[in-house]
Order: C-alpha cells, then sequence, then structure tokens
C-alpha cells in the first residue's frame, strides 16, 4: 500500500470524524435558536387625517413576543375625532403559529371598546406574507351574541428608492347577519383603501404622507344614511410609521 493511499484514507476518515462530532451540535445549535424569544412592536398607521367632516386620529399596532414558531400576538386599532370622542377601539389577543414557512394560523379574543355596546368576539385568522410579496391579514370573528363577521387586508410595498417607499392596502369587511345597534347590515359592509408614501429616515423611522378613502356598502350603507351621515369619506392623511 502506498503512502499517497494511506494519507487519503486517514484524511477520510478524520473528516468523517468530524462530520459525526459537529452534527450534533449543529442539531442541538438550531434547536437553541429555534427555542430563543423574540420580541416586535409596529406602529403601521399613526396619523392625523384631515377630511371634509371631522378631522381625526388613527392608530393601527401590532406586536408579539415568542420564537420563530409560537407566539403571543396583540393588535390594536381605532379613531378618535380630533375635537370630540372616541369612535372605534379594539384589542386583540392570540396565540400565533407558524404553520408555512410564510403564514402563522392565530387564535384569540377581541375586544371592542367602542362603538357602544362593548362587545367580545372569538378571533380565528391568517398572517403572513402572499405571493407577489402581498401582506395578508384575514380573521373571521364570533361574538358573544353569536354574531359571525370577516375581515380581510393586504397590504404591498414598491420600492421607488432606498429611502421612499410608496405601500398601497386595503381592508374590506363582511357580516353574516343584521347587528342594527352597531348600524351592520348583512353581506359586504366597507372597505378602506389607502396609498401612502414614506420616507425611511432609518429602516424603523418613518415619516408619510397619503390619501385614503372609506365606504360603507349595500346595507351597512342604508343604516348610515339613516342616521343622517355620509357613507364616504375621502382624507389625506400624515403620520410616522415606527418600529423595534
Amino acid at each position: 500500500m502506498s503512502l499517497m493511499t494511506i494519507r487519503r484514507g486517514l484524511a477520510v476518515t478524520l473528516f468523517a470524524v468530524a462530520i459525526a462530532v459537529a452534527a450534533p451540535r449543529t442539531a442541538a445549535t438550531a434547536a437553541e435558536l429555534d427555542d430563543q424569544i423574540f420580541t416586535f412592536f409596529q406602529m403601521d398607521q399613526n396619523e392625523y387625517r384631515l377630511s371634509d367632516g371631522d378631522d381625526s386620529y388613527v392608530w393601527e399596532a401590532q406586536g408579539w413576543v415568542g420564537t420563530d414558531v409560537n407566539k403571543l400576538a396583540f393588535k390594536t386599532e381605532g379613531e378618535k375625532v380630533i375635537e370630540g370622542d372616541l369612535e372605534e377601539a379594539e384589542a386583540q389577543l392570540l396565540y400565533s403559529r407558524l404553520v408555512s414557512d410564510f403564514f402563522d394560523a392565530q387564535i384569540g379574543v377581541r375586544y371592542d371598546f367602542e362603538p357602544d355596546p362593548e362587545r367580545a368576539f372569538a378571533v380565528l385568522g391568517l398572517q403572513g406574507l402572499a405571493p407577489q410579496f402581498f401582506e395578508v391579514d384575514a380573521a373571521v370573528f364570533l361574538s358573544e351574541d353569536g354574531d359571525v363577521s370577516a375581515r380581510l387586508e393586504a397590504e404591498y410595498e414598491l420600492l421607488i428608492t432606498q429611502k421612499l417607499v410608496l405601500q398601497p392596502g386595503i381592508e374590506f369587511n363582511a357580516a353574516a347577519q343584521d347587528v342594527k345597534e352597531l348600524g351592520i347590515g348583512s353581506g359586504p359592509t366597507d372597505f378602506e383603501v389607502g396609498l401612502r408614501l414614506r420616507y425611511e429616515i432609518t429602516r424603523e423611522f418613518a415619516p408619510y404622507i397619503g390619501i385614503n378613502y372609506e365606504r360603507d356598502l349595500f346595507d351597512t350603507a342604508d343604516f348610515t344614511r339613516e342616521e343622517g351621515e355620509d357613507v364616504d369619506t375621502v382624507s389625506l392623511v400624515a403620520g410616522l410609521r415606527f418600529f423595534f
């Protein structure tokens, strides 16, 4: 047997031993990373809306704490008239679990503080990144009174420059039955379309301007008209988006 053959055999043996030793460590390291606790908070809408009617402040935020697979998530959104009362306010507390590379399934509770009467809901949802990089948040709600409703939100980010980002977004709501005390009709109830242009001073901190359009639909629009209110609103918006 030649010296060269012996050297090659020794090299192969040492390589095999190195892999055998490293494999458990690699698996352990991956498991440790999966078990690490992370936190995240984002104020996606934090804005002043200027419209033909009453100007208002609108917020929409979410956050979570947990691992890459299992999280405790929190969402909130609402609107307050600048020189008036709180119009809408809701909060959700959810268990979120990764079910694919890009989507989390979510289950939990939602509570509406406004409009009156206050109500609680069970929540079942799906949130993540759809094909073509659309950010999607879909949920079905079951109220304490047995009313069923659904919400679909989608956003897309278009990078104009390294600092300028154009973000179109849409929200669509529907209900399975009338809830007259809240002015909600069965079927599609309302939708909201927005276009916001932000300047990222840093990735985490970005002022923005834009335009927003809201409209009630079908039976819900009829209830709105009966109250003597407009069924649609166009607003100019200015705000600050941030996350950490």
